[in-house]
């Protein structure tokens, strides 16, 4: 009997065992589960890194990047900062913009900007105009803005390089961030140089797209001077396509507040 009692005693203690290592791995199995949804599902974590990602151009043209993850800078510098196009052969005339594509994505957009395109006259109204990944956000506290939209209506070539407004195929879904402290202050130094000088400059900006995202990582700012050979103008930047403070998921262009599940 005494043997008996032990051998059903033992029993229950490894079912015990058992169950104890079945509850540790079930729970481990959740955490692991809420990792992934976290990771891939809606409002999943931004990914500004991008690993051997090819870009159109445009023009039969391609690049090769790798882009390091965004770290409080609004750019990063391709290239030696010399623009991908050879200025001799690039044949940007005029103005021109891609075909938006089966997504409704933005492509390339060039010109061969002089003075005379440009505009101080007011913008029409883009309120009808959602670029992919459109998925407007008030952010109050986080944004410095009135209201503290997430999202601007940013146009690849600045409106007043070329009096382009209403434009689909110029406009792109950007964050305050985005449009404000990375992208203008290049276009600055374009409109400046056109001002100043009164010479042409050769410009290209492509917006980044990875796979069938909708809300573009990025854009590549390129620029170079005509008539000096680009002494008085030429760059070439990855600007980021992000917010402080704000988790962006490129697939949809949802997004939340860092800290918020």
């Amino acid at each position: 009997m005494k043997k008996e009692s032990r051998r059903k005693a033992s029993a229950g203690r490894r079912r015990q065992l058992g169950l104890f290592f079945a509850r540790i791995f079930f729970i481990a199995l959740l955490f692991a589960m809420l990792y992934v949804l976290r990771r891939l599902g809606p409002g999943a974590r931004e990914e500004t890194a991008l690993q051997a990602i090819s870009v159109d151009l445009g023009q039969g043209q391609k690049a090769e990047l790798e882009i390091p993850a965004y770290r409080d800078q609004a750019y990063y510098v391709l290239h030696g900062d010399v623009p991908f196009f050879d200025p001799e052969t690039a044949g940007f005339f005029g103005e021109s913009y891609s075909e938006l594509d089966s997504l409704g994505r933005c492509g390339p957009a060039w010109a061969l900007l002089d003075p005379s395109m440009m505009t101080e006259e007011a913008r029409e109204d883009m309120k009808g105009i959602r670029p992919s990944g459109w998925q407007q956000v008030r952010y109050k506290g986080i944004i410095d803005s009135d209201p503290p939209f997430l999202y601007h209506r940013c146009h690849l070539i600045a409106y007043t390089l070329t009096g382009q407004s209403a434009n689909e195929k110029n406009l792109i879904t950007g964050t305050r961030y985005f449009n404000v402290s990375g992208m203008l202050p290049f276009e600055r130094q374009v409109m400046d140089y056109l001002w100043d000088t009164g010479y042409h400059v050769l410009y290209r900006v492509t917006p980044v797209f990875a796979g069938r995202d909708l809300l573009c990582h990025g854009v590549i700012m390129e620029a170079w001077s005509v008539e000096d050979h680009g002494k008085g103008l030429c760059f070439n930047v990855y600007v980021y396509n992000v917010q402080p403070g704000v988790t962006l998921n490129y697939a949809d262009g949802s997004s939340r507040a860092d800290g918020d599940r």
